[in-house]
């Protein structure tokens, strides 16, 4: 039993991880793509990139693992099925339950993979992602500067570069400072680079001249240095410490918001539920492809409704789980709901699997005629 627990174990685990692999690429290359002007026309290094683009697979990981399970599933078993070789296990002593015992090993591994990236990898992930995001576009402007181009750095100043080295420094450099209408600057330098200040980003300049017009007489006030430093200003537009999204928040800041959270207490507490309800969709997803393929006759012509029809039960169950989470933000009462919407199916899938039959057709007997 054991060598037939292992032979289908592994046929299990080597197509789940095929398909999870394969969709995690195609989503991976599908959110990249979003991020890709980053590299071609601002600069950022590969690895960053490449790193930065990773930290969102957590997120994609807890969806897509279910479903490959599913997968994984329906296609073993179905090819067990119409290569008899579930006829032949069913004819040496084996029952339904022995039958899916790899699947539900599997089904428990992935269930526990699923909490350990929803209630920690995936928060951890996603907040150094949101960090991370935040620190290129507020704190390094120099990796978002494109070369031959006037950059918009910050609302009211420009920054053009002619040239950018790899270790940061800059050269031809042309800053122009618009925010006080009335007497804008422009300052020419032949090289500097720019770094973190108090105020938020500094440009630092060497060898040239500042130039600012008065616009009440036109006249013109040029100044040359060998060093000059100049405060761009921060970058942010928010002030004090960034709003944490919910997908950043750990289980324990998720059900006990902080007061200033309090407008979003509702939206913090259905995602909190849904990080405990989401990992137990392996167990339906499975559940629900093992009763379809093993209960009921063998057909030799396929099992062709029965896989739709496990399709058909996953797409509503993830859809209402998905439907749920968001109508629980208003009635936060139906938390409960999304831990029903997985088990109900796997509860019904049991108990087909143990033996009834809700769909059994009734048979009619043809009784004798009496005078």
């Amino acid at each position: 039993m054991k060598r037939i627990d292992a032979y289908i174990f592994w046929q299990l685990l080597t197509v789940t991880v095929f398909v999870t692999a394969t969709l995690t690429c195609v989503v991976w290359l599908t959110q990249s793509l979003r991020f890709v002007e980053m590299i071609v026309n601002r600069g950022l290094s590969a690895p960053l990139f490449v790193y930065f683009t990773l930290l969102l697979l957590p997120t994609f990981l807890t969806i897509i693992m279910p479903i490959a399970l599913f997968a994984g599933t329906l296609f073993i078993y179905n090819r067990l099925l119409t290569d008899s070789e579930l006829v032949v296990m069913r004819a040496g002593g084996c029952s339904q339950f022995k039958l899916a015992r790899p699947a539900l090993i599997l089904t428990g591994l992935t269930t526990i993979a699923c909490y350990m990236l929803s209630t920690y990898f995936m928060p951890a992930a996603y907040r150094e992602f949101k960090e991370l995001q935040n620190t290129l576009r507020n704190s390094y402007p120099t990796v978002l500067l494109q070369e031959g181009v006037f950059n918009n750095v910050v609302s009211g100043v420009t920054v053009y570069v002619r040239r950018r080295a790899a270790d940061g420094e800059l050269f031809g450099i042309i800053v122009h400072d618009s925010r006080d209408a009335a007497r804008p600057v422009t300052m020419m330098a032949e090289r500097g680079r720019i770094v973190s200040g108090t105020n938020g980003p500094r440009v630092v300049m060497a060898i040239g001249n500042r130039q600012q017009v008065d616009a009440g007489d036109g006249r013109l006030s040029l100044l040359y240095f060998d060093r000059y430093s100049f405060d761009i200003g921060t970058l942010s537009n928010v002030d004090g410490p960034r709003w944490l999204e919910p997908r950043e928040r750990f289980l324990h800041e998720l059900f006990n918001p902080e007061p200033r959270d309090a407008w979003k207490a509702n939206k913090l507490y259905m995602e909190g539920h849904h990080r405990l309800a989401q990992p137990l969709l392996p167990v339906a997803f499975a559940l629900v492809a093992l009763a379809l393929l093993l209960s009921g006759e063998f057909n030799r012509r396929g099992q062709t409704w029965r896989i739709l029809s496990a399709i058909g039960v996953v797409i509503v169950v993830q859809s209402a789980q998905i439907g749920i989470k968001n109508l629980g933000e208003k009635l936060p009462e139906l938390a409960v709901v999304m831990y029903l919407i997985p088990l109900i199916p796997a509860v019904i899938a049991i108990l087909i699997m143990a033996g009834w039959q809700p769909f059994a057709r009734v048979r009619y007997t043809n009784a004798p005629a009496t005078d």
